[in-house]
């Protein structure tokens, strides 16, 4: 096995840090081609991992003001990806979700992905897979916190 230096908690942070972002970079490069930007998909898969949210609730995921995310939905509108409903509770309001069509796009571009992660994966050594699967929980678990 290999020794790694130990790093100082900032150094450990700006290479995680690093890592994640040249693996998200990549993972992104891997999902299928079409005609969604990769801020559609993101909206439309928030929308998938939440079920329904209002458009203040979307933007506010997502970090985008909503006028933009006003723009981003009719796209997906349009493309018959995201559906709207009355709120239930404030005639004001509109209630977004992905459609049928939505959730397909959304796995679809998922499998694709895990698909060339898993071919990745098959490359490293047992050991090497079992640091990362104690790792993807450690990293769960972050991404979790407040």
């Amino acid at each position: 096995m290999v020794r790694v230096p130990k790093l100082a908690a900032a150094q450990l942070a700006a290479a995680l840090r690093d890592s994640i972002t040249r693996l998200n970079r990549r993972l992104r490069q891997a999902r299928p081609m079409g005609d969604l930007t990769i801020t559609q998909l993101s909206a439309l898969t928030s929308l998938e991992l939440s079920g329904a949210l209002t458009p203040r609730e979307l933007a506010e995921i997502e970090r985008v003001q909503p006028p933009t995310l006003t723009k981003i939905v009719a796209k997906l509108e349009d493309r018959g990806l995201v559906q709207r409903s009355p709120h239930p509770t404030d005639g004001r309001q509109v209630i977004l979700a992905a459609s049928e069509s939505g959730r397909a796009v959304v796995a679809e571009h998922r499998r694709t992905r895990d698909e060339w992660l898993a071919k990745q994966l098959t490359a490293l050594t047992p050991e090497e897979r079992d640091v990362l699967t104690k790792a993807a929980e450690i990293l769960g678990r972050i991404g979790r916190s407040a």
